[in-house]
């Protein structure tokens, strides 16, 4: 059955929007972010541990893909159209989505009669929308981006990477964004040090000792707010972090929001073990479902 949900417009004309459209029709409205677009094409040389055999963004937490994670906690915020920018092992990514339903549901597999077949309810536990785009392998960060402008067809989108978690509170970044009307916003992050830090006298007595403390330095932390002209700032072969965000900041038309809360990227097989820990011991700041 068909449904649909009746609205008015500007000029009291009628018109219709049906429900699965209508997250996407409000977030229009109020000049939301309608879409995500995540990078998951990189190569993950440092954790080659873990990405012989599979994509960085398939390198699980809890028994789930990492992307699956990013993504779960942005649908939680009300974005559920994503753009996934593939490369390296992308195959791995699209098969994993084509089966989705598959891994989550019961199955029932009938041998023999007419052939094989195989029954499972549909879930509800996700109500995504996922283009899985064929962006090159060995493609630069803002030339992904640059080769699925189609898909964002002219509008504000997220822009983030697939292998880094953040209790990220996306309304508020995407106040602040709307709030100063420039092209581009950059998420700022203090990442924790690998290190302890001693604060040392003159006469060599450790004054302070702290286990692990926040960077003095901001850092580009993803999670990007972008207008369509961001396009006029990219090329095929392009570094997003290089010469796109250089030029866009030399315009003024670069804002940072600054997140103080939990952000840890997935670089090394010691932050999986570490992410995973998280989510072991339900400690996981991410998750909010």
């Amino acid at each position: 059955m068909s449904v649909s949900i009746s609205f008015l417009s500007a000029d009291r004309a009628p018109f219709q929007v049906a429900p699965l459209e209508l997250c996407a029709y409000l977030g229009e409205r109020r000049g939301l972010a309608v879409k995500a677009v995540i990078l998951a094409g990189g190569m993950g040389t440092r954790l080659r541990e873990e990405t012989e055999y599979r994509p960085k963004p398939m390198v699980e937490i809890g028994g789930r893909p990492i992307l699956w994670h990013i993504m779960k906690n942005l649908s939680c915020q009300n974005l559920n159209d994503f753009v996934i920018c593939l490369g390296y092992k992308g195959d791995y990514i699209k098969d994993f989505f084509l089966n989705y339903e598959a891994r989550v549901n019961d199955i029932t597999i009938e041998l023999g009669h007419d052939g094989p077949s195989f029954q499972h309810s549909k879930s509800d536990e996700e109500h995504w929308k996922i283009t899985l785009a064929n962006t090159g392998l060995s493609t630069m960060t803002g030339g992904r981006i640059f080769r699925i402008r189609d898909h964002v067809k002219g509008e504000r989108f997220l822009c983030t990477y697939g292998d880094g978690l953040a209790n990220i509170d996306l309304k508020a970044l995407l106040d602040f964004h709307t709030s100063h009307k420039k092209i581009a916003t950059v998420t700022a992050v203090r990442p924790t040090s690998r290190f302890g830090a001693m604060e040392i006298s003159s006469d060599n007595q450790v004054k302070r000792f702290a286990e692990k403390p926040k960077a003095e330095q901001w850092i580009n932390g993803g999670f990007f707010i972008f207008e369509p002209q961001i396009f006029d700032y990219l090329d095929a072969e392009c570094v997003l972090e290089r010469e796109s965000l250089e030029n866009i900041a030399n315009d003024g038309q670069l804002m940072a929001y600054h997140h103080t809360g939990f952000w840890q990227p997935m670089d090394t097989y010691r932050e999986t073990q570490e992410l995973n820990e998280l989510w072991s011991t339900s400690k996981a700041p991410w998750k909010n479902w």
